[in-house]
């Protein structure tokens, strides 16, 4: 997709490209190469949280195969507020079901969360690529918590989906697009 198609000169959520797949799909380096079809600088919405060495070394692997031009902000909550002083420069969000993890595990109030996405899209002058795990094609999780997870990624999908420009579901490295 060049700048001129698809999403290109659209803003709030006509602007949006929401980006599924499984773990290891391809769906981030997708994801980044949409952005990186636009003018930079770009920024990088990162949600993750680094608690061990091993997710040390899962966001350097990340950051190291980023092409130059990308101003990252970590942001493992609050992600409307970044996404309002970005202005008109694209944003890339990645990843959406981190973001939620870290809803669920500090106990803030996930539909209030979401609404307030959502509104900030909505507002958006410039286009945004969010990515988030697909989760719901396996097996019902054992536990409450897995489940709750399970459910409000599927509800945060389907809200971004409803009104996103463009979504596309990445497998084995291949995007299929679903909207």
């Amino acid at each position: 997709m060049q700048a001129s198609e698809g999403t290109a000169g659209m803003t709030g959520m006509a602007g949006a490209v929401l980006v599924l797949g499984g773990a290891r799909s391809g769906k981030s380096s997708f994801a980044e190469g949409i952005v990186t079809r636009w003018p930079r600088p770009w920024i990088y919405v990162a949600t993750s949280r680094v608690y061990d060495a091993e997710m040390r070394d899962r966001v350097a692997h990340h950051r190291a195969g980023r092409a130059e031009g990308w101003d990252t902000v970590e942001e493992p909550h609050d992600i409307g507020p970044v996404l309002d002083a970005a202005g008109v420069r694209p944003v890339l969000v990645d990843c959406l079901t981190l973001w939620l993890t870290n809803l669920l595990l500090d106990g803030c109030d996930i539909a209030q969360a979401r609404d307030g996405l959502l509104s900030a899209l909505r507002r958006r002058a410039a286009p945004t690529v969010l990515v988030g795990n697909e989760v719901g094609l396996g097996i019902v999780p054992d536990n409450a918590l897995a489940r709750r997870f399970r459910d409000e990624a599927g509800l945060l999908h389907q809200a971004i989906a409803r009104e996103a420009g463009r979504v596309v579901f990445v497998a084995a490295g291949l995007p299929m697009e679903m909207k």
